[in-house]
């Protein structure tokens, strides 16, 4: 996919940050139809007339992606108003951090987290990937995961947990698409460290674990979407923990990213989007 001129493309999380940078994109490669999903209305008309007033041809969608039966009616919606989406981005994310988990909450932090990370991306892929693989043409699937969903990490575990999830759905996907030969109807996994944006407030960085720019990680996922790549991991160094785990005792590797990188430090002093 060269670029994605005339595509359909639907973006949750779409009212502000990457989800926003996601739509500026698709503007200037002048998609077909953006389609736009979030919760918070009054964000979501404000970011719609701005990539209108750019040339963009946006449909907006106040859609709580916590919530199965709003994500059921809102795809019905979107196929009756544009079609079905070419391409579709499970931006839609939170992140609830810095408390052990016997300290949680089950319905505020644990529920809320899986619904939002792990299960509304399975429902939104159900709803259009029929679509997708009956048009016969060039689509995109990305599921933004974490590269807390590579390795665990103290503070986070209800949030690494559905990241873990999305990321062993999101590539089972893949492997099936290609299993039943539908060749044309990648699915991408992203999985990046902390990015700095409001929802990491408080985040530290590590040492080889820089704290990742958000235009980076979306010009970086754009251009690795339209080539239909398996994973995008941010920074390669994340790779590290992965190549460690089938090499170096549990004990070791958790004394080397504990005490001499810090990693397991991270989410002390995490606040996250006031």
């Amino acid at each position: 996919m060269k670029n994605i001129a005339g595509k359909t493309i639907l973006i949750t999380g779409a009212a502000m940050g990457m989800g926003k940078m996601y739509a500026q994109l698709a503007v200037q490669e002048k998609a077909g139809a953006i389609v736009l999903w979030d919760i918070n209305e009054d964000a979501l008309t404000e970011t719609a007339a701005g990539l209108t007033a750019a040339g963009g041809n946006v449909s907006t969608y106040v859609v709580d992606v916590a919530d199965r039966q709003q994500i059921e009616k809102a795809a019905a919606q979107v196929r009756a108003d544009v079609g079905n989406p070419d391409i579709v981005f499970n931006n839609a994310g939170v992140v609830r951090g810095n408390s052990y988990f016997w300290e949680t909450d089950n319905a505020r932090d644990t529920e809320f987290t899986m619904k939002i990370n792990s299960l509304a991306p399975m429902f939104i892929a159900r709803e259009f990937l029929p679509g997708m693989i009956e048009s016969g043409n060039e689509s995109r699937l990305i599921n933004v995961a974490s590269a807390a969903g590579l390795t665990a990490n103290p503070r986070m575990a209800a949030y690494a947990g559905s990241k873990w999830a999305a990321i062993g759905w999101s590539d089972s996907v893949r492997l099936e698409l290609e299993q039943a030969g539908h060749d044309k109807v990648k699915v991408t996994t992203v999985c990046p460290y902390y990015i700095s944006t409001g929802m990491f407030e408080g985040a530290k960085s590590a040492p080889l674990l820089p704290i990742l720019k958000p235009e980076d990680v979306v010009n970086e996922v754009w251009k690795e979407m339209k080539k239909g790549s398996p994973f995008v991991i941010m920074p390669k160094t994340v790779l590290l923990g992965e190549a460690m785990k089938g090499i170096v005792p549990t004990s070791i590797r958790d004394f080397l990213a504990g005490r001499v990188l810090g990693v397991y430090k991270t989410m002390e002093d995490f606040t996250g989007r006031k």
